[in-house]
Parts: structure tokens; C-alpha cells; sequence
């Protein structure tokens, strides 16, 4: 049984924790919705009154201004919602996220233009996942570009031993 008192009744009703994972913090929407960073992930608002988890390793990067939470994932997907009441939510998210980094890496790729390499590893153990971000403009699915990410991941690997 999930341990959720305490907790807005929107997101007693709908949030679905993984095992052994804890809300941290909580903070309402200008939508009349909520956000909750957990231990393992950020749980956003979706338009049909769900929720979106995202693990905090797949958290490419967050930023908070001006009443806003940006979040983009590294798939590319974007979250943008309007907290009405942050509390520690934009510091738990920068910690979280922050802490699953275990090299990030930006790289000049042989035939132009940079990727950036992140290896992050899951907030609930395991190995470490890398990803690659390419320069707008570079498409991720050319098997000669990607071919070239992969060589400076494998010199990435070689001397990190990760």
C-alpha cells in the first residue's frame, strides 16, 4: 500500500509510484493541476488529467524561470508548465537530475558539427545509460553520423572505464 497522505487529492487519485518510490516534493500548476518529483522521476501534468514520468535520467535538462518549469527530455520531448507555488520542486529537480550524471561529454564530430555524449546512470541502480545529443540541424538517424558519435562514445568509454 502506497503511503500518499498528505498529498493533494488529484494526486492521490492518479499518480502511479513504482516500488520504493517516494514523493518528494509537490507544487501546483497554474492549470489547477500538480507536479511531483519523486526519488526516481518527475511526474508532469498531461492535458487529459494523467500523468507524464519521466525518470530523472532521461531529463536532458530543466530549467525554471519566470514562473515556468521548462523540461527537455533526451528524446528531444518538451514539457513546459506554469507552477502557481514552486517550493523545492526547481531544487529537487537541478539535484535529481544533477546526481544520475556521471560524464557528459561535448564533441567535435570528423565530419562537422558537436554532439554532446551523456552517460547517466538510473536513480535506481544499474548500468550506466548513454545518450546522444546532436547540434539542431544534425540528424540523429544518418548511419554515418551516428556511426561517428559511437566511435567518440568508444573513446569516451575507453578512458572513463565506465
Amino acid at each position: 500500500m502506497r503511503l500518499l497522505r498528505g498529498l493533494p487529492a488529484e494526486l492521490r487519485d492518479a499518480l502511479t509510484l513504482e516500488r520504493g518510490e517516494r514523493v518528494l516534493s509537490t507544487a501546483p500548476t497554474r492549470g489547477g493541476s500538480h507536479v511531483a518529483a519523486t526519488t526516481t522521476a518527475l511526474h508532469l501534468p498531461t492535458p487529459e488529467g494523467g500523468f507524464t514520468r519521466v525518470p530523472w535520467e532521461r531529463v536532458d535538462h530543466a530549467t525554471w524561470k519566470d514562473g515556468w518549469l521548462h523540461v527537455q527530455e533526451t528524446s528531444r520531448a518538451e514539457h513546459h508548465v506554469r507552477l502557481t507555488d514552486p517550493g523545492s520542486v526547481p531544487e529537487i529537480v537541478r539535484e535529481r537530475v544533477t546526481a544520475t550524471i556521471a560524464v557528459s561529454h561535448q564533441a567535435v564530430l570528423p565530419g562537422g558539427g558537436k554532439v554532446r555524449i551523456a552517460g547517466r546512470r538510473p536513480t535506481t541502480g544499474g548500468d550506466v545509460r548513454w545518450t546522444f545529443v546532436f547540434d539542431a540541424g544534425l540528424d540523429p538517424s544518418d548511419p554515418g553520423l551516428r556511426a561517428e558519435a559511437e566511435q567518440v562514445l568508444e573513446d569516451l568509454r575507453r578512458q572513463t572505464g565506465l
